[in-house]
C-alpha cells in the first residue's frame, strides 16, 4: 500500500525508527537511571521511589533470583499483582537476571492461572497475598518451584492490612491460604542486598515478555515479545509522541494495570525512558478514591480506555480538578466514543487522542497525530516503520476507501505464540500479522477500525458493525454505556440487540430506538433493547460483547 499516511505526519515525527538503537530494554533502563537518578520514578498511595532507589531494589531482587533461586537466562517468572511499587522492581529485577516476565491478571480464576503458569513453564511467581488462595489451589499442578509473596503495604511502610479502598474489588481483604514455603518479598530484597549479581548479556532476540492474549475467543496464548519488539515499539511511540513529552518533567496517571500491554508500554516503559513519574492507581474501580488521588498531583498525561474516561467524567469532583498541566490524553484498548472524547475535551481542555494496538504488536500499531486536534473517530496513522495492508476475505488487497482485514508488518510484531506453531501460522503470513480487525483508510491516510470480523452482525445480507450503533446510541443523554450484538431472527438471519446501562432512570426502550432510527439506516436500528445495571468487561474495562451474545 502506498504510504499516503506520511502526509499526516507532523514535521517532527520520523518516518522510520531504528529498532536496534538499544540492545535491549535493559539498555534503556540503565541509561534512564544514569540520567534521571534522583527524580521520582513511581508513586503509589503516597509512597515514592526514585530511579536510583528502583535501581538498587531491582538489583537486590535480581541477585536473589540468580543466587538463591537459581533463575538463569530464559527462565519464565510470573508477576501477579495490581499496580503497586513492587511491580517495576520485579520487572526490572527479572530482566536483569536474564528472565522472561510473564504478566498475570491477579483476578484470574484457578483454572486460568493454572493454564498460564503451565503454558509459560514458569519457574517462579511473584504474587500479592490477596490472591494467594487462587495459587494455592493449583500450585501442585504447575511447574512453579518458588513463590515470592508480598503484601500490598510492603513498600508503603504500612503495618497489617492496607487501607480498605485499595482492595474493594477483592472479596476478602486477605483470603485464607497456606503457602508454607513462600518467600516474602521483603526477605528477598534484604537477602539480595548481600549478594552479588552476575551481569547477564541480553540481546534483541531474547524474549522479554510472555504476554497472554485475553482468551475471550478461545484458549489464552502467550505472545512472545522480544527485547527488540519492545525497544522498537518504544522508539515508535517516542517518534509519535516525543514532541509532546519533556524529559524528566512529565507525570503520567497509570490507572490501567501494568500487567496489560497497553499500560506496560505506554505508561511504564515509555515514561521510564523519558524520566517521567508514574502515578500508580491500584484500584481505579473506586472512582471517588481515584479522583481523590488525582487531586494530589499536577499530572501532565493520562491513558485509559473509553469506559475509564467515561467513568471519570461521571464521577463527582472530577470536573473540579486542576487540568492546567494536562497536555496528553491517550485512549486505546477499545473504540473511543465521540460523546466521551468531546466531553473530555470540554472538561479538561485536552484532546483525547486515540491509538490502536494489539498484544501481538507490543502493542502500538497506529496513533492519531498529536497536532490533529478535534476528534475524528480515526485510530490515526501507522507508527513509524510500520506497514499495513487491508485484505479481503479472498486474500486480496482492497481498494482505497473499502473495508478489509488489517494486516500489519513492522519490528514490533511478535516472534509468535509460545508452543503454538499452528496458531502462529493462522495469524502470521510472510511477516504480516493478520489482526482480525476490519479497517478502512481514507484519502488522507487516516485509518478507521470498522469492527472485529467476529463481532459483525449480518442483517438480511447487509453488514452491520456494532461500533457504529454504539457510537450513535451513547449520544443520547439518558445512555451511560451500551453494547450491540446480533441475535438470531427467522426472517433476516440476525437483528440488532442493544444492551443499555441507563444514565437517566426514566429512559425507555422506545426512546432509544427512536434516537437510533433518526441517525441510522433502517436495518441498523436495534430491534431489541435490554436494560442492564452494568455490562461485562475485561480487567481493563473493555466491554465483552461475546458474553452478552451468548446469554
Amino acid at each position: 500500500m502506498e504510504k499516503i499516511w506520511f502526509n499526516k505526519y507532523p514535521d517532527d515525527v520520523p518516518h522510520e525508527i531504528d529498532p536496534d538503537h538499544y540492545n535491549s530494554l535493559l539498555d534503556i533502563f540503565e541509561q534512564s537511571i544514569q540520567k534521571f537518578g534522583d527524580k521520582t520514578a513511581f508513586v503509589n498511595m503516597g509512597k515514592s521511589i526514585s530511579f536510583n532507589e528502583l535501581d538498587q531494589l531491582a538489583n537486590d531482587f535480581a541477585a536473589y533470583l540468580q543466587n538463591t533461586l537459581g533463575i538463569v537466562k530464559g527462565d519464565a517468572v510470573a508477576v501477579m499483582m495490581p499496580n503497586l511499587l513492587q511491580y517495576p522492581i520485579a520487572l526490572l529485577g527479572i530482566h536483569r537476571a536474564g528472565g522472561v516476565v510473564v504478566n498475570v491478571n491477579p483476578l484470574y480464576t484457578a483454572r486460568e492461572l493454572e493454564h498460564q503458569l503451565k503454558d509459560a513453564n514458569a519457574k517462579a511467581i511473584v504474587i500479592v497475598s490477596n490472591f494467594a488462595c487462587t495459587l494455592e489451589q493449583v500450585l501442585a499442578n504447575t511447574p512453579v518451584q518458588h513463590v515470592i509473596l508480598t503484601n500490598m503495604g510492603d513498600m508503603l511502610g504500612l503495618k497489617g492490612k492496607v487501607v480498605d479502598f485499595v482492595v474493594k474489588y477483592v472479596k476478602k481483604m486477605v483470603p485464607d491460604f497456606s503457602l508454607p514455603n513462600a518467600i516474602k518479598f521483603k526477605t528477598v530484597l534484604a537477602q539480595g542486598r548481600n549478594q552479588n549479581l552476575t551481569p547477564v548479556e541480553v540481546n534483541g532476540d531474547d524474549i522479554a515478555f510472555l504476554q497472554y492474549t485475553g482468551g475471550t475467543t478461545g484458549v489464552s496464548k502467550g505472545a512472545m515479545l522480544t527485547h527488540r519488539n519492545m525497544v522498537a515499539n518504544l522508539e515508535q511511540v517516542s517518534g509519535l509522541l516525543g514532541p509532546c513529552l519533556k524529559e524528566g518533567a512529565d507525570v503520567i496517571v497509570t490507572a490501567l494495570p501494568l500487567y496489560h500491554i497497553f499500560a506496560l508500554t505506554a505508561n511504564c516503559l515509555v515514561f521510564m525512558k523519558y524520566g517521567g513519574t508514574n502515578i500508580l492507581i491500584t484500584n481505579p474501580r473506586d472512582m471517588p478514591g481515584f479522583v481523590k488521588e488525582l487531586s494530589k498531583h499536577q499530572f501532565t498525561a493520562i491513558s485509559g480506555v473509553n469506559t475509564l474516561f467515561n467513568g471519570l467524567l461521571n464521577t463527582p469532583g472530577f470536573s473540579e480538578l486542576d487540568f492546567s498541566k494536562l497536555n496528553l490524553s491517550i485512549g486505546g484498548g477499545m473504540a473511543v466514543q465521540r460523546a466521551v472524547a468531546e466531553r473530555w475535551l470540554d472538561t479538561t481542555g485536552c484532546d483525547l487522542l486515540e491509538g490502536y494496538g494489539l498484544t501481538e504488536c507490543a502493542p502500538v500499531v497506529s496513533f492519531v497525530p498529536y497536532n490533529i486536534g478535534k476528534y475524528t473517530g480515526s485510530i490515526g496513522v501507522p507508527a513509524p516503520s510500520t506497514d499495513i495492508r487491508l485484505v479481503s476475505d479472498e486474500g486480496q488487497d482492497v481498494a482505497q476507501g473499502e473495508s478489509g482485514e488489517l494486516w500489519v508488518k513492522g519490528p514490533q510484531v511478535m516472534k509468535g505464540y509460545l508452543g503454538r506453531p499452528e496458531a502462529t501460522d493462522e495469524v502470521m503470513h510472510d511477516g504480516w500479522f493478520a489482526t482480525g480487525d476490519v479497517a478502512k483508510i481514507d484519502e488522507q491516510g487516516l485509518l478507521y477500525i470498522v469492527d472485529r470480523k467476529k463481532d459483525m452482525i449480518l442483517v438480511s445480507g447487509f453488514n452491520v458493525f456494532p461500533n457504529e450503533i454504539e457510537d450513535v446510541a451513547v449520544t443520547h443523554d439518558g445512555v451511560l454505556e451500551c453494547a450491540a450484538v446480533g441475535v438470531p431472527h427467522e426472517v433476516s438471519g440476525e437483528i440488532v440487540k442493544l444492551f443499555v446501562v441507563k444514565k437517566d432512570e426514566s429512559l425507555t426502550e422506545q426512546q432509544v430506538i427512536d434516537h437510533c432510527r433518526e441517525r441510522l439506516t433502517g436495518y441498523k436500528v436495534p430491534k431489541v433493547i435490554e436494560f442492564r445495571e452494568d455490562l461485562p468487561k475485561t480487567n481493563v474495562g473493555k466491554i465483552l460483547r461475546r458474553l452478552l451474545k451468548d446469554q
